[in-house]
């Protein structure tokens, strides 16, 4: 089966014609959307300091996202947990797995802008060490036990909703990152499809003893746009996307791979790229069939700026053409 995630990152670039605060609004008005037609998940991500607004409080989003819809699995990634305290992050996050009764998934980052880093006063140089130890404060937190860190006595309530503990998956794209997320005993969401990801992750998964995690790789199309004339619409949204491809490239570090990333100069470069697909609702069936098992096909409405009236003309053309012939058994 083909995941369909709806993401939104809530970004207000001054050259667009949108605010921030109707894209708030609209972008809520699209996780509601997406509850009520049978997507898979809603996801929200975090990032710090951008001039177009980019979301810096995930937690809160869900919240929101949550009290509005009532199925959907929300998916927070990821959290850039060494940007926060872990005791707060374990509480919030409990209180986060009751409002959605479980539905809230958190993919713990590292996170990888210095400038985060910096506007936080955390080391960065130390943002795996401490991703691995304050998910540690976070699990042993979600015990509903006291227990000592850093020299004080704290207790986390109330416990989760979900036994033992919400769902937390750990990110990153490197060995390193593989073997953190077996020995904490947890699933892995990297950031790119490397294979040998999930070789590393379960040879360390053997050494520790664990045999419940898994590796959910990012697999499918990060953008996709339902339209009858590809062209026009090319020419409508292609500045938005370019943007959305050229500041997130920017964002990388050297060597960085991540899946979503698209080394875009002209908007012909993103016409080229699987990430991108824009195209008739054929078009678009025939994507969302060539995507393997488990991979996603993910829909970013307003991506760069996109103004929702044309966010909203491909998502009504893929529930109306597209959807009933992907799923036939929920139409």
């Amino acid at each position: 089966m083909t995941y369909l995630t709806m993401r939104h990152d809530f970004r207000a670039p001054a050259f667009g014609p949108t605010s921030q605060a109707e894209v708030y609004a609209e972008a809520m008005a699209m996780y509601r959307w997406a509850d009520e037609v049978g997507f898979d998940f809603a996801v929200i991500s975090e990032h710090h300091g951008l001039d177009d607004g980019w979301i810096p409080a995930p937690l809160v989003a869900a919240g929101a996202v949550a009290g509005a819809t009532t199925r959907i699995p929300i998916m927070l990634s990821a959290v850039i947990v060494p940007l926060h305290d872990p005791v707060r992050l374990a509480e919030q996050l409990a209180v986060l797995d009751h409002l959605s009764e479980g539905r809230v998934w958190t993919v713990a980052g590292a996170g990888y802008r210095a400038v985060e880093f910096e506007m936080a006063g955390v080391p960065m140089k130390r943002r795996g060490a401490l991703l691995e130890e304050h998910l540690q404060v976070m699990l042993r937190a979600w015990s509903g036990e006291a227990f000592e860190y850093e020299g004080r006595t704290v207790r986390v309530t109330p416990r989760p909703y979900r036994d033992p503990h919400p769902m937390v998956l750990v990110g990153g794209g490197v060995e390193v990152a593989a073997r953190r997320a077996a020995r904490l005993h947890l699933p892995m969401m990297p950031m790119n499809t490397d294979p040998r990801l999930r070789e590393w992750y379960e040879d360390e998964a053997a050494k520790v003893g664990y045999t419940g995690g898994f590796v959910m790789a990012p697999v499918g199309p990060t953008i996709v746009h339902v339209t009858h004339d590809p062209e026009r619409t090319w020419a409508e949204i292609g500045e938005y996307l370019l943007y959305e491809a050229q500041t997130y490239a920017s964002f990388q570090t050297p060597g960085q791979w991540s899946t979503p990333k698209v080394d875009a100069e002209t908007v012909d470069d993103l016409r080229a790229s699987p990430q991108i697909v824009v195209g008739t609702p054929d078009e678009v069936l025939a994507a969302a069939r060539g995507i393997p098992p488990f991979g996603a096909m993910t829909f970013n409405p307003m991506a760069g700026g996109l103004p929702p009236r044309l966010a909203w003309e491909s998502l009504e053309l893929f529930a109306a053409e597209v959807l009933p012939r992907l799923r036939p058994d929920r139409a």
